[in-house]
């Protein structure tokens, strides 16, 4: 059985296993495990409008989640995902309301200043990695806490006290009447097309490029990359900015998608977290983290739809997200049985 083969199983048979463990949790706790499978199914796929908000609960996951792929295949562990989305949230939802441009020019500039935003607060991580030795998990948390400081005391200061940014204008919205109208007046907007091109930009770049191999030659082995001439520190800084962009973006798709603004937060909103067991569903690639994605999003807006229909709680769905992003974990212990299955089909 080839390694692609078992990559593409070990996520499915997790899933499986995640869900079937689910169940019996299910019955367990006095519930019944096929309504509320059902529930799940009809709250995600029930109708147009679900599918809309589904396919929109999904977009900042595909960002995030390339986020922290990316730094993943560069020997990086970038946990500041969740900073630096709301760096994007903020600069995107200021420049969206602060500013009267066209259309063409306003909703581009918007999204550019999120992707800056987020490239300038992860390149900060990688400064301090490679000219200091500070390891990234340790500035990326720092940051998460000091961007929600810093975010906050931005709105107080622009609003003059107030909670919450001014909506952001028409020519700076990922909104499309005509999309809000084919699905019932759902939240899925344009961010969807926007997530997607940046799905085939990581593609391009770790697979395309020159700068790219290096990126990845530098992740598998520093010394190596080093000694074959390779800039060790300036793509470390690199690997980490690439992955802001795409978290800054993630911000963006908040802000100029499904709220339209940005308000004080008590706590982080737990999207840059969630992109670390996107990217662990899609085993770092572009396309397995649409598929993480999509998977971790449908659970996550389904889930809405238990209590109601079910009568079981949205913690039944944490549960199992938990159990199957767990397997994926363990995914060694399934791919040492699939390899045994195969040797004995092979000895036969």
């Amino acid at each position: 059985m080839s390694n692609r083969v078992v990559n593409i199983l070990v996520p499915v048979i997790s899933i499986i296993i995640g869900l079937f463990v689910g169940a019996i949790v299910m019955l367990v706790s006095g519930y019944d495990p096929v309504e509320g499978y059902i529930a799940l199914w009809n709250g995600i796929f029930g109708d147009v409008y679900s599918i809309g908000n589904t396919i929109r609960q999904i977009t900042p996951y595909i960002l995030s989640g390339l986020a922290v792929a990316f730094a993943f295949r560069t020997g990086l562990f970038n946990i500041g995902v969740e900073g630096q989305l709301l760096m994007g949230w903020l600069a995107a939802a200021w420049v969206g309301s602060a500013v009267d441009l066209p259309r063409i020019i306003h909703l581009p500039l918007a999204l550019l200043a999120a992707a800056a935003a987020g490239a300038f607060w992860a390149f900060i991580v990688g400064y301090l990695k490679a000219r200091f030795n500070v390891h990234e998990v340790i500035s990326s948390i720092m940051l998460n806490y000091t961007a929600l400081f810093v975010m906050n005391a931005v709105i107080k200061s622009i609003t003059d006290g107030g909670y919450k940014t001014e909506t952001v204008s028409e020519s700076a919205t990922l909104r499309w009447q005509w999309l809000r109208e084919f699905t019932d007046n759902s939240s899925m907007h344009l961010g969807i097309i926007v997530s997607l091109l940046m799905v085939l930009v990581m593609w391009f770049i770790l697979e395309r490029t020159t700068r790219g191999y290096e990126l990845k030659a530098v992740g598998f082995n520093k010394n190596a990359a080093e000694y074959a001439g390779m800039s060790v520190n300036k793509n470390i800084i690199l690997a980490m900015t690439i992955s802001g962009v795409f978290a800054g973006l993630a911000g963006a798709m908040e802000a100029l998608g499904t709220y339209q603004s940005v308000s004080i937060k008590a706590g982080m909103s737990g999207i840059g977290f969630d992109g670390i067991a996107v990217a662990l569903l899609g085993a770092n690639t572009p396309l397995g983290v649409v598929f993480g994605a999509s998977l971790f999003g449908s659970l996550k807006y389904g889930a809405l739809n238990m209590p109601n229909a079910a009568g079981i709680p949205e913690e039944i769905v944490s549960i199992i997200i938990a159990l199957i992003i767990f397997f994926v974990a363990s995914g060694y212990i399934i791919r040492v049985v699939l390899e045994k299955m195969s040797k004995k089909k092979e000895a036969k």
